[in-house]
């Protein structure tokens, strides 16, 4: 590490030259009314061509301050959500001081409807897309709904994509832990009238781990006001099993202390059909042909409680802690499935059923805590603790019977497993931002420490007695160190701007199987670039490019060397093999009047760490194991635009086109390699409304189409998705009642397809998709306040799976 942190010194010390001389301009911009407009854009450009030379934004006081400006003659413009201030003529051969820039946000008409002014505003910035809402129609909406309309995101079973990679959500610079299904339901539930702006970070900096892929981080608005504020929350959900919950919130601030408090349950009963068929193939071709028709009831009851406090013991000074508790102590899978097995020509040979019931117990319990220090001059130090423990205990119960073609009963196969997983996680990170001149530095070390205990007892049962089956069974313990430390520099001049960095990790990890006294060792280190450059020719085009290499380690259970049944020919292998894979990510982008956006990528996936799906003809099994592919890449093209049609009416349009390949080992044809590859296309048209004058009416007609996808050995067909949804809020936005219907054609959901070499199956999985949502959240106290609640940012907890 000690060259690592020579590079920071020489760093630090080099980017303290001289700079030749430059001022500042500063002052406040305000509306017609004479009211301060927070957060708004300034701007100094040139006067022959009005491009950019400089830019800052306002702060919650609507006060600005530009740095480092060259003297010369320019012109000053403020611009908000689509308005701009009149052109300032400014002579700056010393530091100036302004009276106030001036936005006026004029009032529409249109018959029934008031509509002020609120065209989104989508700004390139040198490493992220900045999509502002605030005090837009799409404000009116929750977060979720905002995010389903941000430039660059595909929203896929519930899961938000950037360029066909899962994407992280932060709210404040802080992750959002929590499954995908977790995430959806909080932002559901979360305002979009206090949310100021959405990052796209396609390519996240050094400053943030190496592993992981694109970030959404959500700004809120900040708001002074002290008090109390809290709501009661409710949602009931009629899909094949209706279904509800029940939350609550409270905020306390005061002007050194903020408080906040929420608690969610979530009872549910959901139903999943599934139809598969098996092609079994010998040297003749088919010889045996397998259809099976499963049907999956899952039951839960989901306790969520979290816990923020923030005390300010001066300007300078901030203690932030943060605790957290996912507890699903009830979990039940009752499983049935029907097979009929065919001969090659069709004829039936024999039945099997299976019934499974599965428990499970869940428990996720963490906290956080991180002490801010902020310099007297620009910058601050940070230091943060996070500890997480993770516990699941299983058990299952299978039995299948097997008859022949006239329904006679011929043999009964039953086995059980327990299974139990326990993971630590412990963190600590030092973070350091300062300017060296005009260059903005940023520098920090982090330790990541895990320990996973693991184990799975089989059990053959025969007359309701069980017996330990050795071979299936196993105790599996996984070390994992990670030592990191990164460095970033960013600086603007003219019409560029730089930010760069790097970030080195060393890992050390340890695998051990009891059963079979293996030790998997690893320990590698590696140095992750991040390079982001914005070129702004003038106010109307900007062209970006951003490269980073990042690394995705495998998950904690799919390194279990454990065996998961279905039945006894359709299982789940573990895979202690697995290694960290590590990807390169190239992106360049072209903006056009700040509406018209492209985006074109590549990412060399490397051994990507893929989900595969093999059938055994010799043995009738189909298998799951989790493997690093040989090669992975991909690369698209996106577009988005987004336009107010009329006064009324927002359309939102984005297009995607792409191209994804897995190269993989066949394991079950020889170790063949075979290639999976898949050209698609997605397209997503939304239409936002403003049903009422006062804005208090809201409705979404959305329509989405994919018309492909990779999944391992798999590929899926293609999928739509019509939705409907409607928000009206009373009292003056005390009372919020929603109704939103998904899914309405019944196509959300599609068959995926595995056919290549010997190799024959499809599965068409239907979840519950398709379903009507009655929503009703009363706010109480001063619920304008904006709160201090946030989740924790821990990529290592993203490792722990969740269903």
């Amino acid at each position: 590490m000690r060259p690592l942190f020579l590079l920071f010194i020489l760093t630090l010390v080099g980017s303290q030259g001289l700079c030749a001389q430059t001022f500042l301009v500063s002052g406040e911009v305000k509306n017609a009314q004479n009211n301060t407009i927070p957060f708004a854009n300034v701007f100094v450009l040139r006067i022959s061509d009005t491009t950019i030379v400089k830019g800052a934004s306002a702060d919650e006081n609507g006060k600005f301050t530009i740095q480092n400006v060259p003297p010369n003659v320019y012109y000053l413009r403020a611009s908000y959500i689509g308005k701009t201030s009149k052109l300032l003529g400014i002579d700056i051969s010393a530091d100036v001081v302004i009276g106030a820039l001036i936005i006026d946000r004029e009032i529409e008409m249109l018959d029934e409807v008031v509509v002020t002014s609120n065209r989104p505003v989508v700004e390139r910035k040198v490493d992220r897309l900045v999509f502002n809402v605030e005090n837009t129609v799409l404000s009116q909406g929750s977060s979720w709904e905002i995010l389903q309309r941000t430039p660059g995101v595909i929203v896929l079973q519930d899961q938000l994509q950037i360029r066909n990679q899962a994407a992280t959500v932060y709210i404040n610079d802080r992750k959002v832990q929590l499954s995908s299904f977790e995430v959806k339901e909080l932002l559901e539930n979360y305002q979009g009238q206090y949310i100021k702006s959405v990052e796209v970070i396609g390519n996240p900096p050094a400053k943030y781990d190496a592993e992981g892929g694109p970030i959404l981080n959500i700004v809120t608005s900040k708001n002074i006001s002290l008090g109390y504020k809290g709501n009661v929350s409710t949602n009931y959900t009629q899909a094949v099993f209706p279904k509800y919950s029940f939350g609550t919130s409270h905020f306390y601030k005061t002007k050194k202390l903020n408080l906040h408090a929420s608690y969610l349950f979530s009872p549910r009963k959901d139903f999943k059909t599934t139809s598969s068929e098996t092609n079994f193939i010998d040297g003749t071709g088919i010889f045996s042909r397998w259809a099976t028709a499963f049907d999956r009831t899952s039951r839960f009851r989901s306790h969520s409680a979290n816990l923020s406090l923030d005390y300010e013991f001066d300007e300078r000074n901030e203690l932030n802690v943060t605790s957290s508790a996912q507890l699903s102590p009830y979990r039940k899978f009752n499983n049935f499935q029907t097979t009929d097995i065919r001969n090659g020509a069709g004829v039936l040979d024999s039945i099997f059923t299976t019934d499974s019931n599965l428990d499970e117990d869940r428990k996720n319990l963490s906290g956080d805590i991180t002490f801010k220090h902020r310099f007297k001059q620009k910058g601050q130090i940070q230091v943060n603790g996070h500890y997480t423990k993770f516990n699941l205990d299983r058990t299952q119960d299978a039995s299948s019977n097997y008859f022949d073609p006239n329904d006679v009963f011929i043999r009964n196969f039953s086995f059980s497993t327990d299974a139990a997983q326990d993971i630590e996680i412990f963190t600590s990170q030092l973070d350091v931002s300062t300017m060296a001149g005009s260059t903005r530095i940023e520098t920090g070390l982090k330790g990541s420490f895990i320990n996973s205990e693991s184990g799975l007892n089989y059990f053959t049962v025969l007359n309701s007695a069980r017996t330990l089956d050795p071979s299936l069974s196993d105790n599996y313990l996984y070390d994992e160190d990670v030592y990191a430390a990164y460095l970033s520099i960013a600086n603007d001049w003219d019409k560029w701007s730089l930010k760069t960095g790097l970030r080195a990790e060393h890992t050390i990890s340890s695998g051990t199987s009891v059963a079979l006294a293996t030790i998997n060792r690893l320990e590698y280190f590696e140095l992750f670039p991040t390079l982001n450059i914005l070129f702004t020719p003038s106010i109307n085009h900007s062209f970006a490019f951003d490269y980073s290499r990042k690394l995705t380690r495998p998950r904690y259970e799919d390194l279990n060397p454990f065996r998961y049944f279905i039945n006894e020919n359709n299982f789940t292998d573990g895979n202690p093999d697995l290694v960290p894979n590590f990807s390169n990510n190239f992106n360049l982008n072209y903006t056009l009047n700040q509406e018209f956006f492209f985006d074109f990528y590549y990412r060399d996936n490397g051994k990507y760490i893929s989900t595969l799906g093999f059938q055994d003809n010799e043995n009738l099994t189909l298998r799951d194991i989790t493997q690093n592919v040989l090669e992975s890449t991909s690369y698209g093209f996106d577009f988005n635009y987004g336009k107010a049609i009329t006064k009324w009416l927002y359309l939102y349009s984005y297009i995607s086109i792409f191209h994804e390949d897995e190269t993989f080992l066949a394991l079950e044809s020889n170790n063949q390699i075979a290639t999976n590859n898949v050209d698609g296309y997605y397209i997503d048209l939304t239409n936002y409304l403003s049903l009422s004058k006062d804005g208090t009416f809201k409705g979404e007609v959305k329509f989405t189409h994919l018309s492909g996808f990779l999944q391992g050995s798999y590929k899926q067909e293609e999928t739509s998705n019509l939705s409907i949804g409607l928000r009206k809020s009373f009292w003056n936005k005390k009372m919020l009642m929603s109704l939103t219907a998904d899914d309405i054609f019944n196509t959300a959901n599609s068959a995926v397809t595995s056919r290549y070499l010997n190799q024959d199956n499809s599965f068409f999985a239907r979840t519950e998709t398709r379903y009507v949502r009655l929503g009703l959240t009363y706010n109480f106290g001063n619920f304008r306040l904006v709160d201090n609640q946030r989740d924790i940012d821990k990529i290592e907890r993203d490792r722990i799976k969740e269903e």
